[in-house]
């Protein structure tokens, strides 16, 4: 059963579409967005290699013919050299305004392609077709796109919506346990942050979940990305309440780029950790109950999920030099750095008084736990 989040934002609204079959059904769903039948897909090897001939048979059922570029796997791919590859590849292609150009793969393809599609002849069309949890339930939705620089993560980017999200559930059981665990995390902070329904729901069903139960898996992503759009909706930009979905990002980040945005550490790693760490902060400020943190603990302890930074292999920078490297976050605001705390599980706001001595013993007891 294919189900439909409307993304409501006036002229720029669309449609998710989440369900089994997606891939191959891909020609029906974005023929009518085309002016001419053909579309041109930017993916990774690893996708390629799985899905590419599905999706471009499913173009060619409706008849759209397709051209591919298939760039390197990892998150290294979200970088200047290959946006510039990308670009170049479109402008040779004579890519059009109105055209439509597909995002097909994860975070780091949809977030490259999306950011490439904005500033291409100042703003062409595009779908994103996401192929990890990650994206389906949180980077596909939105309009966030973005590349990383060597001075942090997501620094360079623009908002440009896509104009249809499709979430295949049926390539979810070809991800890895690592890569699916890893989604999960950005799963996780949506109930952490404001449904906690949604949070005893996957206290219950998480393990099925992971397990493959495909009807799980389904449910789960339209309630992730139901909570994503109705926030995108009432802050499209970031100004207000859109900043509650960066809870535990603001650790992950400068976890990610202290690990040099590898395989030490995936970005849903970073976040699951980074979501306990704000809880234990939470807690430490006397904002919410010792039992709300040891609650996100268990519940990542039970999906085998990593939690803390002793989870991280090799070295890490002590606690100036993780608060350092927060300092480059999106975030900052006046030079103060903003926290995404929480008064309990459902409860997030946004803290922008969060004393800097506070976060330096988190991260050093933290530290210490790891040596």
């Amino acid at each position: 059963m294919m189900q439909t989040v409307h993304v409501a934002l006036g002229d720029r609204a669309y449609d998710v579409r989440i369900g089994a079959g997606l891939i191959a059904d891909a020609g029906g769903e974005i023929a009518p967005l085309l002016r001419r039948p053909k579309v041109w897909i930017v993916t990774e090897t690893n996708v390629a290699g799985l899905h590419l001939d599905a999706l471009q048979d499913g173009l060619r059922q409706a008849g759209i013919t397709s051209e591919a570029l298939i760039l390197p796997p990892g998150e290294a791919t979200k970088s200047w050299p290959f946006l510039i590859q990308t670009v170049e590849w479109l402008l040779a292609e004579k890519v059009e305004r109105r055209d439509v150009v597909i995002a097909f793969g994860g975070g780091v393809i949809g977030d490259l392609v999306g950011f490439a599609a904005a500033i291409l002849r100042r703003g062409v069309r595009f779908v994103q077709i996401p192929t990890s949890l990650l994206a389906q339930v949180d980077s596909s939705v939105g309009g966030k796109t973005g590349i990383n620089t060597s001075h942090g993560k997501n620094l360079v980017g623009a908002f440009h919506q896509p104009s249809l999200v499709l979430a295949d559930i049926d390539v979810l059981g070809t991800l890895a346990p690592r890569d699916f665990l890893a989604g999960y995390g950005e799963v996780v902070k949506y109930g952490l942050l404001g449904d906690a329904a949604f949070f005893d729901w996957l206290e219950q069903n998480g393990p099925a979940l992971a397990a493959g139960d495909a009807s799980l898996r389904a449910e789960a992503v339209r309630r992730s990305v139901q909570m994503k759009a109705d926030i995108v909706v009432r802050d499209e930009t970031e100004q207000g309440d859109r900043a509650l979905l960066n809870l535990g990002h603001t650790f992950g980040h400068a976890l990610e780029a202290a690990t040099g945005y590898g395989n030490r550490l995936l970005h849903g790693e970073g976040v699951a950790i980074g979501c306990a760490l704000a809880f234990e902060l939470s807690a430490r400020l006397g904002l919410c109950a010792q039992e709300e943190p040891s609650r996100v603990r268990a519940h990542l302890c039970q999906m085998k999920m990593k939690l803390d930074l002793s989870d991280i292999m090799g070295y890490l920078p002590d606690s100036d030099g993780l608060l350092a490297l927060m300092g480059q976050d999106k975030k900052v605001v006046d030079g103060q750095l903003r926290f995404i705390l929480a008064h309990g599980i459902g409860q997030a706001f946004v803290a922008a008084d969060v004393p800097r001595d506070v976060v330096r013993h988190v991260l050093h007891d933290a530290l210490d736990a790891k040596r």
